[in-house]
């Protein structure tokens, strides 16, 4: 692989899913990821909390042509989607509520 992320929009044919309304938090975990267990309860959360957001659980492991694809390396990995599902923010390991919702405005 050329390290080149190839891919900068997302959808239902990727993610298996619709996109939310207005944004879609993509979760990148592995099996045996303890932060991504804290990952997945904060993204619900802000999920739960702002209207028209979508948060999508993708196992690594399983998916391994889309995790080349974006060039993800470690887990977990969040990506934040605009409604047209265009990736506007990307981060690595668990982030902080604050953080999944400052990213969110970007996207909204």
């Amino acid at each position: 692989m050329d390290g080149q992320v190839r891919v900068n929009r997302l959808g239902i044919a990727q993610l298996g899913v619709e996109l939310g309304e207005r944004a879609t938090l993509v979760q990148f975990s592995s099996a045996f990821c303890q932060p991504c267990r804290a990952t997945r309860r904060t993204l619900a959360e802000v999920a739960a909390m702002v209207e028209g957001v979508t948060h999508v659980e993708i196992d690594a492991e399983a998916h391994l042509t889309l995790v080349r694809e974006l060039g993800i390396s470690a887990t977990p990995t969040v990506l934040v989607l605009d409604a047209s599902g265009r990736i506007v923010r990307r981060a690595t390991g668990q982030p902080r509520t604050a953080d999944v919702v400052a990213a969110l405005g970007r996207a909204i």
